[in-house]
């Protein structure tokens, strides 16, 4: 089966638009101010009613309380919400029965500890997203989207089918990085950008296609 593709971090009507018809299966929207991609709730309304029905809509949230989950929920109804804070596995539990949505948790990895961490999720989240965890000093460092990638062979005992992988993959090798990883699906942001937060349409349309013919 072809590797399903999340462009993440989407933030105008010209790259929602060229992310589905590139083919995207996930559009990632994101709600954490510290971002350079975060939308307001009004934006993320809008851009969702584009993609209603061509693509799964993701929230991505760090840390959120209940109250700004239950807004995302009722103003942009997403199909899924990522977690990419430091989110326990009953955190995640709880934001399921909260707002009714599957939660995707985010890993941040660095060794093969932070792998095995993933497992303490299994029974709450939707699935589990591997990002790469980024130097501390990086400057403007982010929980996510910060263009770092981990060892990929780290995760050759991850549960095929059951995660999507993501940190620092671009067009240039992101078809290595499901070689190697088995990854079904890939998530990508700063790899598809020409500044931060600024998404590259033409970058959108090579990196789905480097990754759908990785298979």
């Amino acid at each position: 089966m072809p590797v399903e593709v999340k462009i993440c971090g989407l933030s105008t009507p010209e790259t929602m638009d060229a992310a589905l018809a590139a083919g995207a299966s996930y559009v990632g929207l994101v709600f954490y101010p510290k971002s350079p991609r975060h939308v307001s709730l009004a934006t993320a309304r809008a851009l969702a009613e584009r993609a209603r029905g061509r693509a799964r809509i993701v929230a991505l949230v760090v840390d959120a309380d209940d109250a700004m989950l239950l807004s995302i929920a009722r103003e942009v109804k997403p199909d899924l919400l990522q977690a990419h804070g430091n989110e326990t596995p009953e955190r995640i539990a709880a934001i399921n029965s909260l707002t009714g949505i599957p939660v995707a948790k985010a890993i941040r990895v660095k060794d093969a500890a932070d792998v095995a961490s993933a497992a303490a999720f299994q029974n709450a989240a939707a699935f589990i997203l591997y990002d790469a965890k980024a130097p501390e000093t990086l400057k403007g460092l982010l929980p996510g989207g910060n263009g770092h990638a981990f060892d990929w062979s780290l995760l050759g005992h991850a549960d095929p089918g059951t995660f999507m992988l993501a940190g620092g993959l671009t067009p240039a090798n992101v078809a290595e990085a499901i070689r190697v990883t088995g990854a079904p699906m890939v998530d990508v942001s700063s790899g598809v950008e020409e500044a931060p937060g600024v998404k590259d349409v033409r970058l959108i349309r090579k990196f789905i296609e480097a990754a759908k013919s990785a298979r």
